[in-house]
């Protein structure tokens, strides 16, 4: 089966969040005087993501809006529950100046983007808000590449639910065995896409995902160079995995 499109997940799959979120919470701690409280960069970040991946489980399963999961990332954070909005608000904007300020897309991007231009058509699926996404393909210089961009928050549904992926392939206009889906999750973006019917493929950008089995089913990838080829080949939904 010939696939038409391919949709995208963004972060850690076409922008290095990762390194964005690393460098721009040690760059907010330091100016805001809280690196020692935490010990190490490290130890700051990696409590930040625990409480980050708490709080956004919270949104996908429908407890919270957007703001309010920032407001409580925040709160939890700093052991501070009596933030007023307006407070837990300024800190955390205080934070995605520096967080921005390192953002990147990973070198491997543009030239898959630019080999399957011709070829096919592209789409943007995202966990997170249209506001934040839509601003950042923006500014990474990609986002008149996509022809939708869709996302949790304005979907009412987040990945790995089967409607997320289903109203990607709704807004190009393709049955799902016509549509890749590519992320970096292996459980989120990989099983997703794969129980939605989509061409699922994994790109393991080396992320410790020691507590995740291996998903069975979706191509995996080690660099977006290795699309071009996966698209052109066998596609058919259910062929053998290229994991080895």
């Amino acid at each position: 089966m010939t696939i038409e499109a391919v949709v995208w997940d963004v972060d850690d799959t076409l922008f290095d969040y990762t390194s964005a979120d690393r460098e721009g919470m040690r760059a907010h701690l330091v100016a805001e005087r809280l690196l020692d409280r935490y010990g190490t960069a490290e130890e700051a970040l990696a409590q930040w993501r625990a409480v980050t991946d708490a709080q956004w489980a919270r949104f996908a399963a429908g407890e919270v809006d957007f703001a309010g999961q920032r407001r409580d990332r925040t709160r939890v954070f700093l052991g501070r529950p009596e933030l007023t909005d307006t407070e837990a608000d300024d800190w955390f904007d205080r934070y995605l100046a520096h967080y921005e300020a390192a953002w990147a897309l990973f070198p491997d991007v543009l030239p898959v983007l630019d080999a399957l231009a011709a070829t096919h058509r592209h789409a943007v699926l995202s966990n997170s808000s249209l506001t934040v996404q839509d601003r950042k393909l923006r500014v990474l210089g990609v986002h008149d590449r996509f022809e939708a961009i869709l996302c949790a928050a304005e979907l009412g549904v987040s990945k790995p639910d089967p409607g997320a992926f289903l109203a990607a392939c709704e807004a190009l206009s393709l049955a799902p065995h016509q549509v890749a889906y590519v992320g970096d999750h292996p459980e989120i973006d990989a099983r997703g896409a794969a129980a939605a019917g989509l061409l699922s493929v994994w790109i393991d950008r080396g992320k410790a995902w020691a507590a995740v089995d291996p998903p069975v089913g979706p191509r995996r990838i080690a660099s977006l160079a290795e699309l071009p080829s996966v698209l052109g080949g066998d596609t058919r939904f259910g062929a053998p995995s290229t994991f080895g």
